[in-house]
């Protein structure tokens, strides 16, 4: 079996899937994307997985794309590789219908940050930082970052962070709202991990769907959205989850 940059493991319903570059701080290669595709189709294929979580092998999660790659840096246009490899795989991850935990373990730079911020919640060591590193070698935020930073931190700083290339801590990502959690390095792992059992034992349909209501909320008017949340809701209501779930709610009053 050839050599993979993304290890898979499961424990339980639960799997985790970590990228493995670290002499380059995992940074993004046309292999890793592939790779990582893979491990996404294997685990929905993966009876009873019900939550995923993402992290990093080393000192970083995610240094951007890899500046080494010459068959990226080769090609005079520099969006072929954001269409037909990266840009779907942030899409994927959005609308996978299952909830994502990403445990950032280091450095997420560039491209690494989107990579991060296209899971549905992000946990970060304490010694993480986050750095909209594109202007340092003259390009332009990509993978999304210019659609979610305005939308998680506010314009005026998401402007800031991608004109100055500045970095900020995971402290500081958490109190603007730019990650869910900042936890101590050395409890990053089982805290993620604990974070995916508790997901894992939640309904998964609901979650899915939840997903999808958010991503398309971000760009529907209030009708249209009320109209969306009505055939979800009569979807997630057909479930078996929610028949349980009502059942035993009714049952506890």
């Amino acid at each position: 079996m050839p050599p993979t940059t993304v290890d898979y493991r499961r424990d339980g319903d639960v799997v985790t899937l970590t990228l493995n570059r670290p002499t380059v701080m995992n940074s993004l290669s046309l292999a890793l994307c592939r790779d990582l595709n893979a491990a996404l189709d294997r685990a929905e294929r993966d009876d009873g997985v019900r939550c995923l979580v993402l992290t990093g092998t080393g000192r970083g999660f995610c240094a951007g794309q890899d500046l080494g790659e010459t068959e990226v840096l080769s090609n005079p246009d520099a969006g072929y590789v954001l269409e037909h490899h990266y840009n779907p795989l942030v899409l994927r991850l959005r609308a996978l219908p299952l909830p994502i935990v990403c445990a950032v373990n280091g450095t997420a730079a560039g491209a690494g940050v989107s990579l991060a911020l296209a899971c549905d919640l992000v946990l970060a060591a304490r010694s993480a930082r986050f750095i909209q590193a594109f202007v340092r070698i003259g390009l332009v935020p990509d993978l999304g970052s210019t659609w979610m930073l305005p939308r998680l931190i506010g314009e005026a700083r998401a402007r800031a962070l991608a004109i100055t290339g500045e970095a900020i801590d995971a402290e500081q990502a958490a109190a603007w709202g730019l990650i869910w959690s900042c936890v101590e390095d050395a409890e990053l792992a089982a805290t993620a991990q604990a974070l995916a059992a508790r997901l894992a034992a939640m309904p998964t349909r609901a979650i899915g769907l939840i997903k999808q209501a958010f991503t398309r909320g971000a760009t529907n008017d209030l009708e249209t959205q009320l109209a969306l949340e009505r055939g979800l809701q009569r979807e997630a209501g057909a479930s078996a989850d929610a028949r349980e779930g009502i059942k035993a709610f009714a049952a506890a009053d």
